[in-house]
């Protein structure tokens, strides 16, 4: 059974990173496409604009932005998708977020080990 990690996407890849899945929306600033080790973008798990805008990585609104984002992911297939995966072998969420602690890839990773250990 493998983990859902995080990483940023301007670290460096590592063997034991497994499937690595950028997930933000959008591409990151300064990165090739074809200079970031990556086997996938999903860009349809990453929080839809209007939510990624009011939270605006403000850490005080970290926890509501938590609640939201977790309620986006219910029925999103793509998360089921990434669940399944990550029951096989270790998946890496890469994303640009500067806040390591305050992020929608933690609250992401998060979802998806509770999602693979329910089912």
């Amino acid at each position: 059974m493998g983990e859902v990690r995080t990483k940023r996407v301007y670290d460096p890849a590592e063997r034991d990173d497994g499937y690595r899945v950028l997930v933000d929306r959008l591409w990151p600033r300064g990165v090739k496409k074809q200079d970031l080790a990556h086997d996938e973008w999903l860009k349809t798990v990453a929080p839809s604009g209007a939510l990624r805008r009011w939270f605006g990585h403000d850490p005080e609104r970290f926890d509501e932005f938590s609640r939201r984002y977790r309620r986006e992911l219910d029925g999103n297939e793509e998360a089921d998708r990434l669940a399944e995966i990550a029951a096989e072998r270790p998946v890496t969420l890469l994303y640009a977020a500067k806040d390591r602690e305050h992020n929608h890839a933690l609250v992401l990773a998060n979802y998806l080990n509770r999602k693979k250990s329910r089912d």
